[in-house]
């Protein structure tokens, strides 16, 4: 599945994050997400280590972006979220549930949709997601 409650978890928190002025903590962003607060963590530590966050620690730390809303892909933003490479099928990631790698009459198929997902990712930024 492309996109999990990770993905979800991530843009909802960068929408939120965007809109403050100063660092927002992950307790803040649990809070207000209503969403556990270990697991937001995780996608938190994820984004910070693909550099679309940067976190501060101290009584006036938290989370903000580490870059400009305009250069960042939401591919780039669910590949971090998931931590791999977001796919629609099984079988794009070169894992073919049913062993048919380089046989299965419909991979080339998968493979030129899955194409088209990752370049229109790459095509939509932060900015643009939030603007629309």
């Amino acid at each position: 599945m492309l996109l999990t409650r990770a993905s979800e978890y991530a843009l909802l928190s960068l929408d939120l994050i965007i809109k403050n002025d100063k660092p927002v903590g992950s307790e803040q962003l649990a809070k207000e997400l209503n969403i556990s607060k270990s697991f937001l963590a995780k996608i938190l530590q994820n984004l910070t280590r693909a550099n679309i966050l940067v976190s501060r620690r101290g009584s006036q730390g938290g989370y903000g972006l580490n870059k400009e809303p305009e250069n960042i892909t939401i591919y780039d933003i669910i590949n971090a979220a998931e931590g791999k490479r977001a796919t629609v099928f099984d079988c794009i990631s070169h894992d073919c549930p049913n062993g048919a790698i380089g046989v299965c009459s419909i991979s080339p198929f998968l493979a030129r949709f899955q194409f088209k997902i990752d370049n229109y990712l790459k095509n939509i930024t932060l900015k643009e997601l939030f603007d629309e």
